[in-house]
């Protein structure tokens, strides 16, 4: 989580009160219903005991000023280390689970809405989904990039996590701050498009493992934005979202940069010293050349900083700031 994050939301969100240029949504008319996945969800009303899933979602619902209703989150400091920004906003608001919630945790806190994704808190048969909660009066909105787990979907896109923001704002009657928060980041988008080259690096996203690689197919968020950042993801043609392949099929597209997330026990400087020193990938473009890029999971997986990690994409892609 960075310093500018927050900077920009604040910024954000005190411009909110004087933009005048967007027309204001009306407001949430109740029951309201959204779809989610494959599924439609009602709301009676707007949650008022909602428990959000890992750092990206927690990050949009606070980007969104929902912190007054919200009960906690779930899934971060055992993954990942939490910086004292962050630590500052999320003053006051307790993790429910440092990493996987129980059905008995969301019970407990009077959970009324649970804002998950598959493989990001909930699996497949597992006992937090949206058909084992139901029943216990509590909404699940899935987040869309997830989708890909349990149903046929397109390449992921930006139009996913401004998806997941313009819901979350009709849920929460907050149409308004999600708007103006989207339009803020598709300028930002715009104008780094519009400082791109013509040249597209070929380019292999490093999530972890050593005898295999988990990486993203064209189904998980890295290959919206490596496309935005004008690079081409080698393994846009694998129909699979966050997914692990063969150091072969690696070495076969011989990508010319590649990107390694930052999160976990591996430090990134240890997954770049594994790369450049593993035997089977010296003929690869990236690790002759010693090109990598470093992004955090924040910025790699749905959410606000998605613009922050195209923003570096970019200038690594193309060897200068934009």
């Amino acid at each position: 989580m960075t310093s500018s994050f927050f900077l920009r939301i604040s910024f954000a969100l005190g411009l909110m009160s004087i933009v005048v240029a967007q027309a204001s949504a009306e407001a949430t008319q109740y029951p309201l219903t959204v779809q989610s996945c494959n599924r439609e969800v009602t709301f009676n009303k707007a949650p008022q005991h909602a428990l959000s899933h890992d750092i990206n979602m927690t990050q949009m619902m606070l980007a969104l000023g929902l912190k007054s209703s919200m009960v906690g989150y779930s899934g971060i400091t055992g993954w990942k280390t939490v910086t004292p920004q962050m630590a500052k906003v999320l003053d006051g608001l307790p993790e429910l689970a440092s990493k996987y919630p129980s059905v008995e945790t969301l019970l407990n806190a009077n959970v009324d809405f649970f804002f998950a994704g598959w493989d990001y808190g909930m699996r497949i048969g597992g006992d937090l989904t949206p058909q084992t909660l139901a029943p216990l009066g509590i909404k699940v909105y899935e987040l869309t990039e997830s989708c890909a787990f349990v149903m046929k979907r397109p390449a992921a896109s930006l139009d996913d996590m401004y998806n997941d923001l313009r819901n979350l704002g009709k849920i929460f009657d907050v149409q308004d701050r999600a708007n103006q928060l989207i339009a803020q980041m598709q300028q930002r988008v715009a104008n780094i498009k519009a400082g791109l080259p013509t040249d597209r690096p070929r380019v292999f996203l490093y999530d972890s493992g050593e005898d295999r690689a988990m990486t993203s197919g064209r189904l998980a968020m890295p290959q919206a934005l490596i496309e935005a950042a004008g690079g081409r993801n080698v393994l846009d043609d694998i129909d699979a979202s966050w997914t692990r392949v063969n150091w072969e099929s690696v070495v076969e597209r011989n990508p010319e940069v590649i990107v390694i997330v930052d999160y976990g026990e591996v430090t990134a400087e240890q997954k770049e010293r594994f790369l450049t020193n593993n035997p089977a990938l010296q003929s690869i473009d990236a690790i002759r050349n010693q090109r990598f890029i470093v992004i955090p999971y924040v910025a790699a997986t749905p959410g606000i900083d998605n613009i922050d990690a195209i923003e570096t994409l970019a200038a690594g892609f193309h060897g200068k700031p934009l």
